[in-house]
């Protein structure tokens, strides 16, 4: 669940891209799985409407991207997002691209949103 202060940032047709949280006279930038993406390099929050140009310009593409799980166990296991929001993350493991095999069933895990350092970008 967002929290409550947390603004919905959607693209023309609709479709969420992130949010935004207002931080003194700026604004924070929270992508899809719930992590802060306002440049490190920024002194600050950032005014509404780069706020607003960087989800725009993150879009959703990285949902597609190939992540990778660490398990409470401390082994690894590589896995692709299935679904993203703020109820939660599932991901399914994606050994050799299974993932995407025509009859695949791959086994799911199930992630807390906002997601922490379990999950990272391969």
């Amino acid at each position: 669940m967002t929290p409550a202060d947390w603004i919905e940032h959607r693209r023309a047709d609709g479709e969420l891209l992130g949010w935004m949280r207002a931080d003194g006279e700026g604004f924070r930038v929270f992508d899809l799985l719930g992590r802060e993406r306002t440049s490190p390099d920024a002194e600050g929050p950032m005014d509404w409407l780069e706020a607003e140009e960087l989800l725009e310009d993150l879009g959703m593409g990285y949902l597609a991207d190939r992540w990778t799980l660490r398990l409470p166990d401390g082994s690894e296991r590589p896995v692709r997002i299935a679904e993203a929001g703020a109820d939660g993350i599932t991901v399914v493991a994606d050994e050799f691209g299974a993932a995407s095999a025509v009859g695949a069933n791959p086994e799911r895990f199930r992630l807390p949103f906002p997601v922490s350092g379990e999950l990272v970008p391969r």
